[in-house]
């Protein structure tokens, strides 16, 4: 009896699948987002899959929007929400995030034991180290995501040592801090939840410190031309084995979009009409807000500038400088634009306009108008003004916002920052009035401007098809996923 030989088979491809762990917040989410779009459409478009997962608590629409245009090949999981009922009214930002990742880590553990395309690779955010004790648990190379840029990274990873060798507050330290690579900063500087070593949050940022060492590697949304030297020092370290390695892979941003929700915004719209380079954009980004007093005194030194602007205006709180980190302030209807004071609209029409709320801000940063940004210098922010070329007045807020504004000031040389500027001291009129002037008008704001060019310049190259320094970073670490990966199949 003949018997036809079997037809050869074809290996089935099989993806290597990466879960990545966003923390709340719009510059968590978001840059996480980016870079599962970016794991997934690497290569061929096929060898790989992602999952993105977030946390109930502080879930936001906005999210919702972030996470229903990923692509496919990128699926979503939402860990159950945690209780924090025993959390004090006044807990910070900061031990409210980390409480939630701690008391959510049994139900992460139960979603990666059940994934059924398995897990190659784990990526926390930078809020969430905490979880890679999961991925070492479960023998998963477990890699951090650091969503702002090396020198808070290298800061985060000084804090125990800072911890152990001091006893005073931080910004009682007479000599600044020299993080490797980086610029020298005052401990006043330091990130904002180190500022009081009696509230939970120092310890929770300790532990915090500590448990970044157990990643096998740090992808990080900055480029070699914005931190060049901190890159180099930290890759020294790390050829020490001091530090796991460090990817610089940034940056990360959104393109202008032509949607009709941006086409239809009127502050586009008043954009076109005002002179080229002319007008201040004034954002302190979603969650951050200002004091009462300090909401005044921005308007009256804006009117006394005599500079255009286009300020988007948020809810005033003389409580907490992120106050709307996980939500808007505010009731029903009411609009923030009714806390500004009275007759500023009427006496600044045609030379100012306030927006309430939210605003299309790459586009408007793209916008030949914009000549200046008055930003909290978060690092979505930060990224989004380098991408278009326009000079910073820094008005940092809280988080690692102070540290930021000193490398932007004193190293890279795009922003202007006020003489007062100290935490929680109000900002007077006049100084307002004098440095935005300066920032769109002045010698020194020309050359803040010239900066923000250059490092436009280099940002739009580092992920050049060929040599882009970050495209070449970013292949480096997911080649070796994908490498590894093939070698654990059967």
């Amino acid at each position: 009896m003949r018997t036809e030989a079997a037809a050869p088979t074809t290996p089935v491809k099989r993806a290597t699948h990466v879960v990545l762990l966003a923390s709340p917040g719009a510059g968590h989410i978001l840059p996480v987002a980016e870079l599962a779009r970016r794991i997934v459409a690497h290569g061929d478009g096929d060898e790989f899959t992602a999952t993105l997962v977030t946390f109930t608590n502080f879930s936001s629409s906005e999210h919702s929007s972030t996470l229903a245009s990923l692509p496919p090949s990128v699926s979503t999981a939402v860990l159950p929400e945690v209780p924090l009922d025993d959390l004090p009214s006044n807990a910070r930002v900061e031990t409210r995030i980390f409480t939630v990742v701690n008391r959510a880590l049994p139900h992460l553990r139960d979603l990666l034991l059940r994934s059924p395309s398995g897990v190659a690779v784990f990526v926390a955010d930078l809020l969430s180290p905490a979880a890679l004790k999961v991925a070492v648990e479960l023998g998963v190379p477990g890699y951090l995501f650091c969503t702002t840029n090396l020198m808070a990274l290298s800061c985060m990873l000084h804090v125990p040592e800072l911890d152990r060798t001091t006893t005073c507050e931080f910004r009682d330290l007479r000599e600044p801090v020299q993080l490797p690579g980086c610029v020298p900063l005052r401990g006043a500087d330091l990130l904002d939840p180190l500022q009081d070593r009696s509230d939970p949050a120092y310890q929770l940022m300790v532990e915090f410190g500590n448990n970044h060492r157990l990643a096998h590697g740090f992808i990080v949304n900055t480029f070699d031309a914005m931190e060049h030297q901190t890159l180099a020092a930290f890759k020294d370290l790390s050829d020490k084995g001091v530090y796991p390695p460090a990817f610089a892979v940034g940056p990360f941003v959104r393109p202008c979009s032509a949607g009709v929700e941006n086409a239809k915004h009127g502050c586009l719209r008043w954009l076109d009409e005002q002179p080229d380079v002319s007008v201040l954009y004034v954002c302190l980004g979603s969650g951050g807000t200002l004091s009462t007093e300090q909401t005044a005194e921005l308007a009256a030194g804006l009117e006394t500038s005599g500079q255009r602007f286009l300020w988007v205006v948020r809810f005033p709180s003389d409580k907490d400088c992120s106050a709307t980190y996980f939500g808007t302030a505010g009731n029903g209807d009411d609009n923030p634009v009714n806390y500004l004071p009275d007759g500023f609209i009427e006496r600044t029409k045609g030379v100012g306009l306030c927006v309430p709320l939210w605003a299309p801000q790459v586009e408007i940063l793209s916008h030949r108008a914009v000549g200046g940004f008055v930003s909290h210098c978060g690092w979505n922010s930060t990224l989004e003004a380098v991408a278009a070329g326009v000079p910073m007045l820094a008005w940092p807020l809280y988080a690692e916002q102070r540290m930021n504004a000193v490398m932007l000031s004193e190293r890279a040389g795009m922003a202007l920052r006020p003489s007062t500027r100290d935490s929680g001291v109000v900002v007077p009129r006049e100084e307002i009035a004098a440095v935005t002037r300066e920032l769109v008008a002045g010698e020194k704001g020309a050359a803040a401007r010239e900066k923000a060019r250059e490092l436009r310049e280099a940002a739009a190259k580092a992920w050049a098809p060929d040599d882009g320094p970050s495209r070449r970073a970013f292949d480096d670490v997911v080649g070796m996923w994908k490498a590894r990966s093939a070698r654990a199949r059967p």
